[in-house]
């Protein structure tokens, strides 16, 4: 198993990103109002999470994210900038599980937890591209 003593309960992660036209929810299939998209939120929060322990993992190593349970409670209209805070709540083995909240400046807009797992890097690529192998 990887060395992953870095990885301290508490160490926290950000990211932000600012709401276009792009991002919006008929954009990318998830509603047809004209607001920061539920889809977008999630990959906020994950990217949030990447950064509280990516660059504590030991070389040849990343994480994969394997569960969502978030609530999207706002709605965040075009031209805000939305920023996502993950902060490492536990420990067991290989899988990490985060606390993530999201902010677009003028309230909390989103919520939950998000499991990632730790993983070697040449062997979850080996057993992808044996997977591709297999379609016909």
């Amino acid at each position: 198993m990887a060395d992953i003593s870095k990885l301290q309960i508490g160490l926290r992660g950000s990211a932000s990103a600012l709401v276009v036209e792009q991002r919006l929810a008929p954009a990318v299939g998830s509603g047809s109002a004209p607001v920061f998209a539920s889809p977008m939120l999630i990959a906020l929060m994950e990217a949030a999470a990447v950064d509280c322990i990516e660059a504590q993992l030991p070389e040849g190593h990343q994480s994969l994210g394997v569960h969502l349970d978030v609530t999207h409670s706002s709605p965040t209209p075009l031209g805000f900038n939305v920023t996502a805070t993950a902060t490492l709540k536990s420990i067991d083995g290989r899988k990490l599980t985060f606390d993530v909240i999201a902010n677009d400046g003028i309230e909390q807009i989103g919520s939950g937890s998000h499991t990632r797992v730790v993983v070697d890097t040449a062997r979850f690529m080996a057993r992808l591209t044996a997977k591709s192998l297999q379609q016909t």
